[in-house]
This record gives structure tokens, C-alpha cells and sequence, in this order.
């Protein structure tokens, strides 16, 4: 229907997560109305984007020096360390403006069927990172099967090294009870506190 290209662009486009079929061609069309010097910033943007944006030495978090923002900020608490699966977790743990520790990015999670296993993630890092001055581990993994297992994995290697902590599970703020699964009212009642 489309010349080859075109239908190439759209194939490309649709590789990232999320986008379907009618995302990707109207990605596609948006790209071909772009004059010429936009095309270019683009492109220009991708190749900087794959030679500069690295990897954390410390904590795994994106960077284009040796060490990220966090890890390089004195003003914040070097010895509370939030773990979590993506950098993209970092920025939402960040939108709180209350956090001021810094983090360890474990590049996913344990799941043993997709072939996941704990040594293919960020995990021994972590172990190293932490002596006698660690205050706490948070770990702020999503409470499915595989954040579950990776929480578990991880409190069981630190056990005794320092403080490990996890999310609050329950009830989100403004809900209804008659509209929580069993398993969400089953994690509140697990983690009710005194009022």
C-alpha cells in the first residue's frame, strides 16, 4: 500500500513498546511532514544518545559521565539506598520530592520463566555497595510474582548486613474497598499500622 520505505519507517516505529500498527503510521507520516533540518536533529540525537548515555559504575542508573547525578550529589544520603528495576522508576520515585537518598538500578527482575535468573541482574553490585555505614535498603520493586521474588532474593542476601525495607502494599488513597482484589486488601491488612 505504502512505497517500501515508508512501510520500513512504520515497521521501525513499531518496535517501540506500545506502539501498534496506526501509532507507527501516524509516527511515520508525522516524521515525513518534518522539513529536512528536523529529519537531521533527529537522527543527530539517536547516534549522540547511543555513543554518550551510559551506565552508573556505582548504581546502574543512565549517566553520560562515569558517575550519575545522584551518585554525584553530596547533599544527598549516601547511605539510603532505594532499589529499583529501571531508571524509568527512578523519576517517579523522584516526582514524590521527598526521597533524598540515592538508588541502585537492578536492570529487572528474577523470572525464572522467561530465563531470568538473579546473576544476570545488578544484584551482586548491590552487596558490594553496601558496609557499616548503610542505613537502610529500600526496596521499591512492583508487587507482582517477580518483584516478590527479586524482594525476597535480595532481603535474603542482605539479611544481617543492615536495614532492608519494602513498599507499603494496600489500599490506594481515595478508593472504594468493594472495588479491591484479595490479594490488595490481603497485602493492607499484612501491613496495617496503629493510627
Amino acid at each position: 500500500m505504502y512505497p517500501k520505505t515508508f512501510d520500513d519507517l512504520i515497521y521501525e516505529f513499531q518496535k517501540l513498546p506500545g506502539v501498534g500498527a496506526k501509532t507507527a503510521e501516524r509516527y511515520a507520516f508525522t516524521v515525513l511532514g518534518w522539513s529536512e533540518e528536523e529529519i537531521s536533529e533527529f537522527s543527530d540525537i539517536l547516534r549522540v544518545l547511543k555513543k554518550n548515555v551510559k551506565k552508573c559504575t556505582r548504581c546502574g542508573n543512565l549517566t553520560e559521565g562515569e558517575l550519575c547525578d545522584f551518585c554525584n550529589d553530596s547533599s544527598r544520603n549516601q547511605n539510603i539506598i532505594c532499589v529499583v528495576q529501571n531508571p524509568k522508576d527512578i523519576s517517579t520515585i523522584e516526582s514524590m520530592q521527598e526521597y533524598n537518598g540515592v538508588y541502585h538500578v537492578l536492570d529487572g527482575l528474577i523470572n525464572t520463566q522467561k530465563g531470568i535468573l538473579p546473576d544476570q541482574l545488578n544484584i551482586m553490585s548491590l552487596v558490594d555497595r553496601i558496609n557499616n555505614d548503610t542505613e537502610e535498603v529500600i526496596l521499591a520493586l512492583d508487587p507482582t510474582v517477580e518483584g516478590e521474588t527479586t524482594s525476597l532474593y535480595i532481603s535474603k542476601l542482605l539479611e544481617g548486613k543492615c536495614r532492608v525495607t519494602r513498599l507499603a502494599h494496600g489500599i490506594p488513597v481515595g478508593s472504594h474497598l468493594d472495588y479491591t482484589d484479595a490479594m490488595t486488601l490481603l497485602k493492607a491488612f499484612e501491613g496495617r499500622k496503629s493510627s
